[in-house]
This record gives structure tokens, C-alpha cells and sequence, in this order.
């Protein structure tokens, strides 16, 4: 009594809305604004990356509608462009991430400008490595037992998509160096529009001049290029980076080898989960009905790379919020961000899987009219649900490292679980037990389940601390 009616506030506050805030039940389970900010911070992700994933997909698409030999080219080059470059260039921008994260939110601004310069410079490296590997790549797939007139087509498109390998890497980094700072709109509106433009340049390439097949690849470098041309300009004129981005500088050649520290783990585990998943469809092809394996594993893998999208966008969020709170010395904040983003993933899982459990046949005859392949996809619809929720859950996991400079101790964890219990319990069972696509798959699950496993230790039992990167570009750890 003495509570309601001594006190003035509580005089003076409705009854009706002091109730209503007492029964906000979900408040107490969740951080409503955190939340609030993460869903507004990975929408525009999972667009951004949806977007640029549909990019050289379009490519393929154009290509595989002259003949059934550009098809198969096309597709081993997609397949092999992501294998051997895509991939790699995610994995070296992962150390931006870290070093333009935990920049901004220490407020040493004018460094994201030389950090980011500096990933650009690993970047120009290792494309010029791949466009070694990708000029030659009908010699190498070949060597790879890849049919001889399939590998020609296939090393012809990747000779035109190399200018789309370093607009690639550009733009990463890019991306990364916006994500970092919350900038999120122009995202979407410079991946959305040079998609939009593809559709027009691939037809126009492929249909009205000679290129046909090779315009394909061409038409997907070119608009690549767009966007980092959209994204370049945009950063430059913007008054908002006036702080982030100070022009170029001769210091950002001092920073690579530091950069590098954290760029090669992160792209090793990137590449080492993504490869995982590849080496799955190539046992599939040495089962003795390959033919039907191979394009149910490689529908599965298409699909949990899909819904593997949607995960990044919190992924990315979680990544940049636990950056940027043990860049401003706060770990206890960046513990309470991975929390909400955990919730939030579980839901969204959830969401996710449901979709999946009610309309797998929808969604598999969408690959194949095949009554055979759409059935067996159905059968494995409950361990992809499996698999999903496994992959949602580390691939926050994942972002929550990144965002602390963990990539070299996940490296481990990726290379253990994936290749010493993944893929031999996948191989045990698909091979010894005659379970074949179930039997890769269910292997494939208890790599998962082990990586998020691994990955839920480290974030418990490693220190969240902070990485400082002094005038020298020497690189260390030091308390949050």
C-alpha cells in the first residue's frame, strides 16, 4: 500500500500501463532493443549476400540455356570458382571484421581506412595466385578425372570471370569495412542494383553479340565491377567516413603482414567448412548409383547454403556488435549481444526448418522433376533439420570469433571436426554400412554437432580480450 499510494511516480503512472509493463514477459527473456538493432542490422545482410550470391548463379543460368555442354561448363566452373577463389576471398576480408570492428568501437576511426587498404593489398596477392590456377584450370580438372570437353568449357568461363575474382575480393573487403560501422542500406542498394543490371548485361552478352557462352562469365565480372565502383564512390563522397577514410596511405603497406596474421586463419576456416560440404558430393558420385547421389547431395548442400545465408546476416551482427563492445572495453556487453543473438537464431531456426518440414517437395521439385529424386530428398528432409539448426547455431558461434580475433583457435576446431570426425563417420557409413546419401549426411551432422560444440568451449573458457594494433603493426591481445 505504502509502495502505490506514498510514492508520487507511482501515483501519477497508470495502473493499466504499469500492468502492461509487468507483463512484458518477453522482456525479461530477451533485450528488446538489442534485438531490436540486430533483426534491423541482419536484413539488409542477408539481402546484400542473397544479391551478390545470385550474381554468377544468373551467369549460369544464361549459359546453361545454349546446350547441355555450356551447362555442365558452366556449372564445374561456378563450382570450382567457389572451391578455389570465392571462398577464399570471404575468408581473407574475415580479418576486417576484427581489426575494423574492434577499430570503431575503440574510436581509433582513422584506422579502418589503413586496415582496409591493407586487406585490399592481401587481396591483389592472392588473386593473382588464383588467376594463375583458374587460366590453367582445364588442365587441372582434367587431371581431376573431370570429363575432357566439360573441363575445356569449364576453363574457358573461368578465363572471363577473373576480373570478377578481384572485383570480388575488393568488394568483400568493402563490405566488411561498411558492416563494421552499422552502415547498412547502401548495401543493399549497391548489391540490388548490379543484379538487377546483370540480368540485362548477361542477355545482352550472351544473345546479341559473339561472345554467347564466354559473355556469360564476362557479364557477371562486369557487374562485380559495378558494385565496387558503386560501393567505392559512395564511400568516398559520403561525409560520414570523413573519419574512416582519410585518403591513401604509405602506412598500409606496414599493416599486411600484421593483417595477415588474422586474414589466413580466418580464410582457412572459412575454406575448410565450405570444402567439407564439397567433398560430400564428390564421394556421392563414387556410390554405385551416383548419378541419383550426386544430385540429391548437391541439392541438399544448395539448400543449406541458402538457408546458411539467412544465418549470416546475424552471424555478421553478432561479428560486428562483440567487435565493437571489446573494442570500447566492454566485454560483459559483447557476452549479453552473443546472447541475444543466440535467442534470436533459435527463432529464426526454427522458422527456417518449419518452412523446410512442410514444403520440402515444393521446394525439391524446384531441382528436379525426377519422382525418384524429389522422394529421396524427402526422406532426407529430418537430417537436413538437423543439420540446419547445427549450422545456425555455430554459424553465430563463427561470427562471435571472428569478432574477438579467434579465427587461428577455430582453425582447429573446423580442420578436427570436419576432417578427423566428420568425414570419416560419413565415409563408415555411407560406404561400410551401405548407407549412402543418409549415411554422408548423418556423418556430415556429427562434424556439425562437434564444431558447435567446440565452438560453445571457446567462447566459455577463452578470455574476451581485445586486439590492439600499434603504430608499428605489431598485433596483440590485451585485456577487454
Amino acid at each position: 500500500m505504502s509502495s502505490q499510494y506514498g510514492d508520487p511516480e507511482a501515483a501519477e503512472t497508470p495502473l493499466l500501463e504499469r500492468k502492461a509493463a509487468e507483463g512484458r514477459w518477453w522482456s525479461k527473456v530477451i533485450d528488446v532493443e538489442e534485438a531490436k538493432d540486430q533483426i534491423s542490422f541482419a536484413l539488409p545482410m542477408i539481402i546484400t549476400n542473397v544479391s551478390y550470391y545470385f550474381i554468377p548463379l544468373v551467369s549460369v543460368m544464361f549459359a546453361g540455356h545454349l546446350g547441355e555442354l555450356e551447362l555442365a561448363g558452366s556449372n564445374l566452373a561456378n563450382s570450382w570458382a567457389s572451391v578455389s577463389g570465392f571462398t577464399l576471398m570471404v575468408g581473407l576480408s574475415g580479418a576486417l571484421e576484427t581489426l575494423c570492428g574492434q577499430g570503431y568501437g575503440a574510436k581509433l576511426y582513422w584506422m579502418l581506412g589503413i586496415y582496409l587498404q591493407a586487406s585490399c593489398i592481401i587481396t591483389i596477392i592472392f588473386t593473382i595466385i588464383v588467376s594463375v590456377i583458374w587460366w590453367y584450370s582445364d588442365i587441372i580438372l582434367t587431371l581431376l578425372h573431370q570429363d575432357a570437353q566439360i573441363a575445356i568449357a569449364a576453363g574457358l568461363y573461368l578465363k572471363y570471370l577473373i576480373p570478377g575474382l578481384i572485383a570480388y575480393g575488393f568488394l568483400q573487403n568493402i563490405l566488411r569495412f561498411l558492416q563494421t560501422q552499422s552502415v547498412m542500406m547502401p548495401l543493399v542498394v549497391c548489391s540490388l542494383v548490379p543484379l538487377a543490371l546483370h540480368v540485362g548485361i548477361a542477355y545482352a552478352l550472351v544473345h546479341w553479340t559473339t561472345l554467347a557462352y564466354r559473355g556469360a562469365a564476362l557479364a557477371a565480372s562486369i557487374s562485380l565491377w559495378i558494385s565496387v565502383l558503386m560501393l567505392g564512390l559512395y564511400v568516398l563522397k559520403a561525409k560520414k567516413f570523413k573519419q574512416t577514410w582519410t585518403g591513401l596511405s604509405k602506412k598500409s603497406f606496414g599493416h599486411v603482414s600484421s593483417n595477415l596474421k588474422i586474414a589466413l586463419p580466418s580464410a582457412a576456416m572459412v575454406c575448410l567448412e565450405y570444402w567439407a560440404f564439397e567433398i560430400l558430393v564428390l564421394l556421392a558420385g563414387l556410390m554405385p548409383n551416383s548419378e541419383i547421389s550426386t544430385s540429391l547431395i548437391a541439392m541438399c548442400v544448395n539448400t543449406e547454403a541458402i538457408c546458411y545465408m539467412v544465418a549470416y546476416g546475424l552471424s555478421a551482427a553478432a561479428s560486428t556488435r562483440v567487435s565493437n563492445e571489446l573494442g570500447a572495453g566492454d566485454p560483459n556487453r559483447a557476452r549479453r549481444a552473443m546472447a541475444v543473438t543466440l535467442k534470436l537464431t533459435v527463432l529464426l531456426a526454427l522458422c527456417v526448418v518449419s518452412a523446410l518440414a512442410f514444403g520440402h517437395n515444393l521446394w525439391a521439385s524446384s531441382f528436379s522433376d525426377s519422382p525418384v529424386i524429389i522422394n529421396a530428398y524427402a526422406s532426407m528432409t529430418p537430417l537436413l533439420v538437423i543439420s540446419i539448426s547445427c549450422d545456425f547455431v555455430q554459424g553465430i558461434l563463427s561470427g562471435v570469433a571472428r569478432g574477438c580475433g579467434w579465427q587461428h583457435l577455430a582453425v582447429y576446431i573446423n580442420m578436427g571436426t570436419f576432417y578427423f570426425i566428420g568425414m570419416p563417420i560419413a565415409s563408415l557409413l555411407a560406404f561400410k554400412f551401405n548407407l549412402h546419401a543418409k549415411g554422408l549426411w548423418i556423418g556430415l551432422i556429427c562434424g556439425l554437432t562437434a564444431q558447435m560444440i567446440g565452438l560453445l568451449l571457446l567462447t566459455k573458457f577463452t578470455k574476451w580480450t581485445r586486439i590492439e594494433m600499434s603504430e608499428d603493426s605489431s598485433v596483440k591481445t590485451i585485456e577487454a
